[in-house]
Order: C-alpha cells, then sequence, then structure tokens
C-alpha cells in the first residue's frame, strides 16, 4: 500500500522479535529503515537484506542506545546519509527480573539505562530533524507491565512507566511543530522469548488473556504502522495496549 513511502525510520533494538516484525512491516509500506543492534551481527545482516529486498534503502548499525554519545553519533550519520529522521522507535529494552528483596543496584540500573535513557538519547538526537522539517511521528514501545506492575519486575515497570510520562510529555512539547509522540504497550506476544517459557507458565499467563491467545508481532507492527502513517495524524500523547484485553 506504500503508507510510509519516501519516509525514513530509524528504529532501536530491531533484530528480533518486536523490533525486527516492525522493521519488515515499515519497509513492506515502503519506508527506508535504518536499525540498531548491540551484538547480533549475522542476524542484522540479515535483516538488511530482507529489508532491501522490498525494494528500499536499509542499513544497520552497531551502536548501543543507552550511550548518549553513541547515540548522538548515530543520528548525525543518519541524517547525513538519509537526509532526515521522519519515525523514530524507540524499541530496545532488556529485563533483568528478580523480587525486589534479591534485586542489586546494577540489575536496576541496567534496565533503567537500557529501556529509559535509551528513549531520551534517541529522542534528543533525532528530534531536531523532525523539528526542521516540521514533521515528524515518535513511537515509544512500552510494555502492560508499566500500567499494572508484575511482582518480580519492579525495575522494568519502573523503565516502562517512566516511557509513558515522557511520551506524553514529549507530545505537548513539539505538537506545535507537527511532531506527534505515542506509545504502544504490547501484552504477551509470541517471542523467542516466550518460546522458552515452561508449559505451566504459559498455561498461567494464557488464563490471564481475555481473547485466550499469545498476541503476535505483527499485529503490534500494525499498530505501530498506523501511528507511524498519516492515518494517525491527530492522534498523539495516547498510549495503545496490544493486549487482548488483558489491561481492561
Amino acid at each position: 500500500m506504500g503508507l510510509l513511502e519516501n519516509k525514513t525510520a530509524l528504529i532501536s533494538g530491531a533484530t528480533r522479535g518486536i523490533g525486527r516484525g516492525i522493521a519488515i512491516k515499515f519497509a513492506q509500506e515502503g519506508a527506508n529503515v535504518v536499525f540498531t543492534y548491540r551484538s547480533s551481527v549475522e542476524k542484522a545482516q540479515t535483516l538488511e537484506e530482507e529489508l532491501k529486498s522490498f525494494g528500499v534503502q536499509a542499513k544497520g548499525y552497531q551502536s548501543d542506545a543507552a550511550d548518549f554519545e553513541a547515540a548522538e553519533s548515530l543520528c548525525k550519520e543518519v541524517i547525513k546519509e538519509f537526509g532526515a529522521i521522519d519515525i523514530l522507535v524507540n524499541n530496545a529494552g532488556i529485563t533483568r527480573d528478580t523480587l525486589i528483596v534479591r534485586m542489586n543496584e546494577q540489575q536496576w540500573s541496567d534496565v533503567i539505562q537500557t529501556n529509559l535513557n535509551s528513549v531520551f538519547n534517541l529522542t534528543k538526537n533525532s528530534i531536531r530533524s523532525m523539528m526542521k522539517t516540521r514533521k515528524g511521528s515518535i513511537i515509544n514501545i512500552t510494555s502492560i507491565v508499566g500500567m499494572r506492575g508484575n511482582a518480580g519486575q519492579s525495575n522494568y515497570a519502573a523503565s516502562k512507566a517512566g516511557i509513558i510520562g515522557f511520551s506524553k510529555s514529549i507530545a505537548q512539547e513539539v505538537g506545535s511543530r507537527n511532531i506527534r509522540c505515542n506509545a504502544v504497550a504490547p501484552g504477551f506476544i509470541a517471542t523467542e522469548m516466550t518460546d522458552e517459557l515452561k508449559d505451566e507458565v504459559r498455561d498461567a499467563y494464557l488464563k490471564s488473556i481475555p481473547l485466550k491467545r499469545f498476541g503476535n508481532v505483527e499485529e503490534v507492527a500494525d499498530v505501530c504502522l498506523f501511528l507511524a502513517s498519516d492515518m494517525s495524524s491527530y492522534v498523539s500523547g495516547q498510549v495503545i495496549s496490544v493486549c487482548g484485553a488483558m489491561n481492561c
């Protein structure tokens, strides 16, 4: 359909899972896709070739979004090579799950730095491009855990809740420049991570989902496509849950 033709999207953490699904969806809709990865060189090369097969430009950068200087250098290089950043998807994230009585400072700091600081870093360093062109869409991947909490994930929940507050604030700051900022909150999505769950754990999770199934990455990518495209031209400052009614 070409909903994103002539646009350049920057997606952090895109070599697997939800990020990869978003990258593929955007390329299918005509966007040039730039993505980051930290260590999966082979997966990045494979993804880059797959994206190019849709007739768009694509490039992977080995870059740590949680490092401010690395994010600054990345955005400058993307703008120099592609002209502008029209769409930013902050997707990079990690988990370090444990109960608070066992959580150490490093487990807390690692999650906050990767999940929350990276959103600030890439937004800060790409938004001037959007302000210059007076258009842009920022999509921050949060989680329903950031809205309702989850035992053993206080660090993850705090980082994802922070993303929601950040998204709403940015939407108010830059709305006058025709830049939109929204958050997408996935629930339980079938990825490599959920494939490793024990059967009894999977069954317990399924019982808590009114639709009685895990979501898939394409369903999250479809929502991101809506927010990236002009179909959502009057949608900003919102959190859209993709959770099978878990967050009702």
